[in-house]
Formats: C-alpha cells, sequence, structure tokens
C-alpha cells in the first residue's frame, strides 16, 4: 500500500487532478492499491475515459478492514458531543461545497447539474439530522422491584460494510454513513464501479471536518471485493443498496462464514393511481416526477402510471406535450432536464424494454430516441418515453425497467386500480393522486408498498425512514429507525441485595 498526498483543501475540488489522487482512501489517506484488475472512470454525458482505477484485492480489503477496526474502537469510546460536533462540522463543508461536489456528481454519473444539486443538498440535512439524534440512542432504566432492577443500552456494532448504488452516488453513501457514524461505528463503502468519484470527495470532506483516520474509508471494487468484504469475519454489518438478484447473493453471504446483519434496499416496480377526482395539471407533475427525474434511473419510480379512464384522453394529452418539451443534454447546462444514462450498456438495456413492448403491441406516444448532443456525440442519451395499450403479459409490465418509459395504464374502479398497483412482488413504493382526503388515507392503507406518495411522488427525507417489502428488501434508511440497524441492544439486571438462592 503505497500512500498518497490528500487533497491540500477542498477548494481544489474542481480540480481535474482530483482523479490523479488515486481510487481508495484507507486510513486517512488516499492510497495506491496496485492490482491486475482494472476498471475505467467514464463520463457519462462524453463518454470519454476519464481515468483508469484498480479493484481492491482480498489481501487490500484485508487491511482495510483491520484499519477500520482499529479506528473504530477509539471512535465508539468518543463522547456524543464529540461525533456530533463532526458530523455538523461536515454538513456545513458539503454546503459551503455544494457546487463543486455537485459538478462532480454530475461528470460521474449523468444526471442534471440542478439535480446533483439537490442532491449534495440533501447530504447536508442528513449530516445535519443525525448530528442530534443523541437521544434516540439512549437506553432505559427499569425498576424491577425495591431490590432489582435493568437498563438497556444501544452500542455501536462495529465496522459496517456498506455497497452503494450508482443512481445516487453521493446520497446513497451519506444515507449509510451518517447514521452509522452517529452510532458509533467505523464505515468501509465500496461504491459501484460506474460511479465511483464522489465518496471520494465525502471521504475529504469528513477527513477536514475532523473525522480520526480510518473511521471512514472507500474502496473500488467489483462482486468479488464485495464478497471478500462480506465474509470477512471483522465486518459486523452489511447494507446494500441495488439489484434484486445481487442482494439475493449477499444475503446467502452474510450467513455463510458468521450470522451479520443485514440491510437490503433493492429494486422495484411501482404505480402511481390517478383518480377521477385528480386534478389534471398536478397529476401530470406526479407522474412525469414519477418517471423521468434522474433518467428515470430510481428505484422508486412508478413507471406502470394507473390513469382513471374518464381522465385519459385529457391527462395523455397534456402529459405528451409536457414531455415533448423536457431539454435533453448536456447535463452541466441548468436549462437541461434529462441528462445522459448511465452508460452505454443501460441505455441500450433501456432501450430494448421500449422495442419488446413494442413487439408486443404496445404503442409507442413519443420519446425513447436516441439523442445526438453537440460536442457530447459520445455520451448516452435517450429521450423521455410513453407507452400505452400494455397489458399484463408484457414484459415491460413485470419488470424494473430503470429508466425514464412511462406506462399509461386505463382503470374504471378504486379496486380495480389497487389490485393494478398490488400486481408485483416488489413491494417498495406507490402513490395516487386525489383531492380526496378519506379517499387518500383508504387507498393508501390498501396498497403494499413500504413508501406510499400522495399528491407528490419520489419524495424523500432524512427524518422519514425508506424501505421496501417483499423482493425490495428489507430494513430501512433514513430516520430513527435506522439507528437499530447501526447498533445493538445490551440488556444489564443489578440487584442491589442479597444474591437470591434458589436451592
Amino acid at each position: 500500500m503505497r500512500i498518497l498526498p490528500n487533497m491540500m483543501n477542498l477548494n481544489s475540488l474542481k480540480d481535474s487532478k482530483l482523479l490523479d489522487l488515486s481510487s481508495h482512501f484507507v486510513g486517512g489517506n488516499h492510497v495506491e492499491f496496485p492490482s491486475d484488475k482494472e476498471f475505467k472512470v467514464i463520463e457519462p454525458r462524453s463518454g470519454k475515459v476519464l481515468t483508469t482505477w484498480h479493484f481492491a484485492t482480498k489481501d487490500q480489503v484485508d487491511t482495510t478492514v483491520k484499519t477500520a477496526k482499529t479506528a473504530q474502537e477509539h471512535w465508539a469510546n468518543s463522547t456524543w458531543m464529540e461525533r456530533s460536533e463532526i458530523l455538523k462540522k461536515t454538513a456545513d463543508l458539503l454546503k459551503t461545497h455544494c457546487n463543486d461536489i455537485a459538478y462532480w456528481e454530475c461528470i460521474s454519473n449523468g444526471k442534471p447539474i440542478s439535480e446533483a444539486r439537490a442532491d449534495v443538498l440533501s447530504c447536508v440535512d442528513t449530516f445535519n439530522f443525525y448530528s442530534g439524534v443523541a437521544h434516540d440512542l439512549l437506553g432505559r432504566h427499569i425498576p424491577l422491584d425495591s431490590a432489582r432492577y435493568a437498563y438497556t443500552r444501544r452500542l455501536p456494532v462495529g465496522v459496517v460494510a456498506a455497497i452503494g448504488a450508482w443512481n445516487y452516488p453521493i446520497q446513497t453513501c451519506t444515507w449509510k454513513t451518517a447514521p452509522a457514524l452517529a452510532c458509533g461505528n467505523s464505515v468501509i463503502y465500496k461504491p459501484s464501479p460506474l460511479s465511483p468519484v464522489t465518496a471520494l470527495i465525502l471521504a475529504e470532506v469528513l477527513k477536514c471536518a475532523g473525522l480520526p483516520n480510518g473511521v471512514f474509508n472507500v474502496i473500488q471494487g467489483d462482486a468479488e471485493t464485495s464478497q471478500h468484504l462480506i465474509l470477512h469475519n471483522d465486518v459486523a454489518k452489511v447494507s446494500f443498496t441495488g439489484s434484486i438478484p445481487t442482494g439475493k447473493k449477499i444475503m446467502k453471504s452474510c450467513a455463510e462464514r458468521n450470522i451479520k446483519p443485514i440491510t437490503l434496499e433493492l429494486g422495484g416496480k411501482s404505480s402511481l393511481i390517478i383518480l377521477n377526482d385528480a386534478d389534471v395539471d398536478s397529476a401530470v407533475s406526479c407522474a412525469m416526477m414519477a418517471n423521468f427525474y434522474s433518467q428515470g434511473q430510481v428505484c422508486s419510480n412508478a413507471s406502470k402510471v394507473l390513469v382513471h379512464r374518464s381522465l385519459l384522453e385529457e391527462l395523455t394529452t397534456k402529459l405528451v406535450n409536457r414531455t415533448k418539451l423536457m431539454k435533453v443534454g448536456d447535463p452541466l447546462k441548468e436549462e437541461t432536464k434529462v441528462g445522459a444514462h448511465i452508460s452505454a450498456d443501460h441505455r441500450n438495456n433501456v432501450e430494448g424494454y421500449i422495442n419488446s413492448a413494442i413487439a408486443e403491441g404496445a404503442t409507442k406516444l413519443c420519446g425513447g430516441d436516441r439523442i445526438t448532443v453537440e460536442g457530447l456525440e459520445n455520451g448516452f442519451y435517450l429521450s423521455p418515453c410513453i407507452l400505452t395499450n400494455i397489458t399484463p403479459k408484457m414484459k415491460v409490465y413485470r419488470e424494473e425497467i430503470f429508466g425514464a418509459v412511462l406506462l399509461l395504464i386505463p382503470f374504471d374502479t378504486e379496486e380495480e386500480a389497487i389490485t393494478i398497483a398490488n400486481d408485483t412482488d416488489m413491494g417498495l413504493a406507490a402513490g395516487l393522486v386525489t383531492k380526496d382526503l378519506a379517499r387518500s388515507y383508504r387507498v393508501s392503507e390498501k396498497l403494499n408498498a413500504g413508501n406510499v406518495y400522495v399528491n407528490t411522488f419520489n419524495d424523500v427525507s432524512p427524518l422519514v425512514p425508506f424501505g421496501g417489502i417483499g423482493q425490495s428488501g428489507f430494513g430501512r434508511e433514513n430516520g430513527i429507525a435506522v439507528l437499530e440497524s447501526y447498533t445493538h441492544q445490551k440488556s444489564v439486571f443489578v440487584n442491589t441485595g442479597d444474591c437470591p438462592n434458589p436451592f
């Protein structure tokens, strides 16, 4: 392991030399882990290779885990006020350098700069929130009788292996890291090779905020690297965001060598129900938010938009017209609403879903076309697509598309819409548009999903738990609920009198 110089200060974030610092951050330093497994970091907006980095090997993973374990033992003994101050300082630094971090999020992921900026600001909120949750980590005192009492304590689990997704690189990292650190754990974060940059920037921010060396580490890797990390005896907890097939493999691995808790935030096949009393303009906005944000690369997206037949013609006209006006282009430009897909392979996969639907009888109302952006001719662009004449036998009806493809499906009754929405084993999200408050409560109660949106969609807050049921995984990110995932509870019984003799 060769230690490389860190950034002189966060004001140099915009410098392209940032990519020369190294792909790994271990023990408070950028380090060079030589290996024979290389991967190219590609800019989605241009298709250009930015740099070539290396995946960590088994021995390098072991070195990182040992570093994190040693650091965690000291971090766990820090006072809550010390932790709170560092998390608050991290939030302040993220806010100060929001524009530069958003720039790298855009370069690494391809989403519009306005969305990238919003993602970084959401990370500010997350670190601020978890800087103030000390009271939620307090134990309880339980009187048993005049001589006996018990008390409970919430203690950190130890070393947390966090494996992130490419669609929200810094936000996914923050959702796992902020609460884990607040609870006194150390973190080893493995970002997706498709968007590996901003986790390293967060490591720099945490270091500048005063986080002790080794408490937060970043290693680059593939499935084999993840396996080495998950199977390591000193890793006490795994948190994963990604696909269902990978989640199943990780869950199996977590029980293979030594049982360890796991949080799985997986895929979804969600629906948005537009009821007959809905405001059409508001419904159109909700449908677009549920499908076209971040090029449709959102796990909770409602690709199935269920529209009451009485509103279908008006809503379809307005939805198609607004979709055609969405600016597809360079994600670094403020006017861009739809940026680049994460990779050429993923864009091709989304196109494959559109073509299969058309071959099975669907009708394309607009979009689904490759877009060539001047100066960025090799970027991975695709216009937002709307399909109709969808049937339950179609591949697009059943599978997660993970792209900007909206399926218009008419219905006649409330019960029919609920049945269609629940016709999936991926219970991550669902939504509805209605003016009737009583109706919104009634329908929300019947939807089989971990997150339900009423007159909105894809809304998030660090105060509110996020996660799914069924094939969409278990455990929660955000809110107070996540603290249980990063702590274990110890119960202590105390007898102040003579020890009872049962014999």
